[in-house]
């Protein structure tokens, strides 16, 4: 929905002076709680809030008296009256009607908290009218991406969120794009040298890069109330490759649900799992923020954990295979796929309670919901490639001297669900054999699923490449898979996405050579690393925090390309290119 106003001129002062209001009230916050000590007065800082709030309240009288449509502003904005209204209670009921001891400071929580939900409701807004604008909206999705995580740097390198001397930028830039990319490549221990407030950040910065800050935003939008519109519906349709515009809506909301109850349920059954380690956490609140931040961690694929050692000490308990695996596997499919399996399921339950019902057939006039051709490759190619990478790593290992001997099929089968983009390990990396590293390039180079939370060339990518070969070696003119022929612009796409990926990684490899070049480093253990990063898994043979400066922000470069795709990043590019209206004569060519 957009709202038409009178004034244009007046619209565009209150757009550029909320701007400077947003900015003023992050910079008061960032100076109150980022520091050890307050950077200004507190009395100049709160006087900021205050005035910023003053700010927000005249412009919605302004902006109400100029609507054109007064009905559709307040269908707009409705839930600013309820937001004003527990604000107006707090601040005229406080020392009246509660907190009688210390009503200022109840008031100076109230107004904080108002102004963050306004500073989250303006981000949402404008992170959707961003990825609407033009024709676009990958160009506009790196942009976001790059927005991120400068702010995640700046916040990380704030004395409260780190635990070392010194925070230095390129390590805060590191963290904070392996964070956003959901790789999980660290140059600092995450529970070690970061604190409580760091952690947050970093799992903030997970989550909206997991979920897609961009969904995020259209996800509070419609929480709010607010219909999108067709432009910003298209970019949406975009961003979360759904099929129509009329299921953007529903498809989003299903979006954030899913990721909301996933990683609640993954978090309550990971809370028990740290007690099999003794001492490591005494309080309830520290398990619980434990079991939320590697819940998140896993449905995300981001590799991130709160321990040294990933969970090497956990590679006994359940949880890791019961918990975490199924995590990984359920963010590593794809939202669409997740949809279309909920969808069938729903629908199947419904005729089968019908057909004990009422066994009239004339009650079944409604086709049964289906597997989509996604689904069925995704679902097939992520098995195969489980149990292939299962079998590899046991049969490369047969002969290994890890004291996890034992639980060789656990080890191995965890490792093959984890390399496909998620990076946690039980096991260490640099402890395998170089046909077992070799393996583990090969999964992080496939990767999961189009539209889920992993990197990689996809796995529908993979299996098109590999029925091209099949196609062509049984001489069919069409690339077919489950009785299904796949559309030549998409075998295309496929071909581009594995070259670009293939270039990527051969120029990421090179890089790191050069600049590694003194550091003793082994080839394949720099090509791991390049394959890391650019499939977003975040498993290291310990080079990591040994790079140097320029090999970190190779690293850099190449987690946000593989988050983002070569191929979006090319489509940003050269998006503005028309297509010529003209074919040139064929001629035959010798190929192999």
């Amino acid at each position: 929905m957009r709202i038409q106003y009178k004034n244009t001129i007046a619209e565009w002062v209150l757009i550029a002076v909320n701007g400077l209001a947003v900015l003023a009230v992050a910079a008061s916050f960032v100076m109150l709680y980022g520091f050890d000590r307050p950077v200004l007065s507190v009395t100049f800082l709160y006087i900021t809030q205050f005035v910023a709030l003053n700010i927000f309240l005249v412009e919605k009288v302004i902006r109400f008296c100029n609507a054109e449509s007064k009905r559709d502003f307040l269908k707009y904005n409705w839930f600013e009256i309820p937001l004003l209204g527990l604000l107006f209670i707090a601040v005229f009921g406080a020392g009246r009607w509660f907190v009688a001891d210390s009503p200022g400071i109840a008031i100076l929580i109230a107004i904080d908290a108002y102004l963050v939900l306004q500073v989250i409701s303006k981000l949402c807004r404008t992170m959707v009218a961003v990825a609407a604008t033009g024709a676009n909206p990958a160009r506009a999705l790196a942009g976001v991406f790059l927005v991120l995580i400068w702010i995640g740097s700046g916040l990380l390198m704030l004395p409260r969120s780190h635990g070392l001397e010194r925070m230095q930028l390129t390590d805060a830039v590191f963290t904070a794009t392996s964070a956003a990319c959901v790789t999980g490549l660290i140059v600092h221990d995450t529970g070690r040298d970061f604190t409580p407030m760091g952690q947050v950040v970093i799992l903030t910065l997970i989550q909206l890069g997991g979920l897609g800050i961009v969904i995020f935003g259209a996800v509070m939008a419609l929480l709010l109330g607010q219909a999108l519109s067709v432009r910003e519906s298209a970019a949406m349709q975009d961003l979360i490759n759904a099929q129509t515009l009329s299921r953007i809506g529903k498809m989003i909301a299903f979006i954030f649900l899913t990721t909301l109850l996933i990683e609640a349920v993954g978090a309550l059954c990971l809370y028990p799992m740290w007690d099999d380690v003794p001492s490591r956490y005494i309080t309830s609140d520290a398990k619980w923020f434990c079991s939320i931040f590697h819940s998140v961690s896993a449905f995300c694929n981001a590799g991130f954990s709160l321990f040294e050692r990933s969970m090497i000490d956990y590679s006994g308990s359940a949880g890791v295979y019961a918990v975490i695996a199924p995590l990984i596997i359920l963010g590593g499919l794809g939202f669409s796929v997740l949809y279309n399996l909920i969808s069938v399921f729903r629908s199947r339950l419904i005729r089968w309670l019908r057909r004990h019902s009422s066994p009239n057939p004339l009650f079944f006039t409604q086709p049964p919901e289906r597997l989509q051709l996604q689904t069925k490759i995704v679902l097939s190619v992520s098995a195969l490639l489980i149990i292939a990478g299962t079998l590899a790593l046991m049969l490369f290992e047969h002969s290994s001297t890890s004291p996890h001997a034992d639980g060789r099929f656990r080890i191995a089968l965890f490792q093959s669900i984890t390399a496909r983009t998620a990076g946690f390990n039980t096991i260490d990396i640099a402890s395998l054999s170089e046909a077992s590293r070799f393996i583990l390039i090969l999964l992080m180079f496939i990767g999961g699923s189009p539209g889920s939370t992993a990197g990689g060339i996809k796995t529908v990518t993979f299996a098109v490449v590999i029925m091209i070969a099949w196609a062509s070696f049984r001489k069919r003119r069409d690339v077919e898979m489950f009785r299904r022929s796949v559309r030549l612009l998409v075998v295309g796409r496929a071909v581009t996405v594995l070259l670009l990926f293939c270039v990527v990684l051969l120029a990421s490899t090179l890089g790191l050579v050069l600049t590694e070049r003194g550091s003793g480093f082994a080839f394949l253990d720099i090509l791991f690393e390049a394959a890391s990063a650019l499939g977003t898994v975040g498993l290291s043979t310990g080079l990591t925090p040994l790079l140097t400066t320029g090999g970190k922000w190779i690293i850099i470069v190449t987690m946000l390309i593989g988050r983002l795709g070569p191929l979006t990043l090319l489509m940003g590019l050269t998006r503005q290119i028309r297509p010529v209206g003209f074919d040139y004569p064929s001629e035959p060519v010798i190929v192999g």
